[in-house]
C-alpha cells in the first residue's frame, strides 16, 4: 500500500529556487513529489531516499508534446504543472556534467524566464493595483474624511498592504536573481 502525505507550503513566484531545494530535501527524506494542488498543497508519496534534482520552468502556457519531449531527451521526468510552473526531476546519478543539473544552463535563458515571470505575473498585479485598489482606496478615504473602519475600508487597506508586500518582496528578489544570473550565478 502506497503511503502518501500532504504538506502545506507557500512559495511566491520569486521563491522557485527555494522550492526546488525543499523538494530535493523531501525526496532525500524518502518522499517524492506526486503533484501540486493550488495554491500551496504538495502531495508526496513514500519512496527510497535518493539524491534527486528538482527544477521548475515557468511557461504560463499549455504544455506541448514537443516541450515535454525536449526535457525527456535530456533525462528530465515531467511531474505536472501548477499556475504556469512546470515541475521536473532527474536522478542525480544520471547527471554527467554540471550543466546537466539545471534546465537552463545559459544565462540568457535564466534571465528570459525571470523577465517572463515579471511580465505575466507582476505586470497584471501592478495594473490591478493602480487601476482598482488605489482609486477605490482614495475614493473611500475622500468619502469618509475619518477612517471609520468599515469592512470595505479594511478590505482595501489590507489589499493595499498585501500588494505592496508582493511588489517589494517579489520585485526585489526577482531583480536580485536577474543580477546574480548576469554575474555568473
Amino acid at each position: 500500500m502506497d503511503r502518501r502525505k500532504t504538506r502545506v507550503r507557500f512559495f511566491t513566484i520569486a521563491d522557485y529556487l527555494e522550492e526546488e531545494k525543499w523538494l530535493e530535501e523531501q525526496h532525500k527524506k524518502g518522499w517524492k513529489l506526486l503533484k501540486m494542488i493550488p495554491p500551496c498543497f504538495f502531495i508526496f508519496e513514500e519512496c527510497d531516499s535518493e539524491e534527486v534534482i528538482y527544477q521548475l520552468d515557468y511557461k504560463d502556457e499549455k504544455v506541448t508534446e514537443d516541450y515535454l519531449q525536449m526535457y525527456k531527451d535530456y533525462g528530465w521526468e515531467y511531474l505536472g504543472s501548477c499556475f504556469g510552473w512546470n515541475y521536473f526531476r532527474k536522478l542525480d546519478i544520471n547527471v554527467l556534467c554540471e550543466n546537466d543539473r539545471k534546465i537552463f544552463s545559459d544565462t540568457e535563458s535564466k534571465i528570459s524566464m525571470i523577465e517572463h515571470i515579471f511580465r505575466t505575473r507582476m505586470l497584471p498585479l501592478l495594473i490591478i493595483f493602480f487601476a482598482i485598489i488605489i482609486p477605490n482606496l482614495i475614493r473611500l478615504i475622500q468619502k469618509n474624511s475619518k477612517f471609520g473602519g468599515s469592512y470595505l475600508e479594511v478590505f482595501y487597506i489590507s489589499l493595499f498592504i498585501l500588494y505592496l508586500f508582493i511588489f517589494i518582496y517579489c520585485g526585489l528578489k526577482l531583480k536580485k536573481l536577474k543580477k546574480e544570473f548576469r554575474d555568473g550565478y
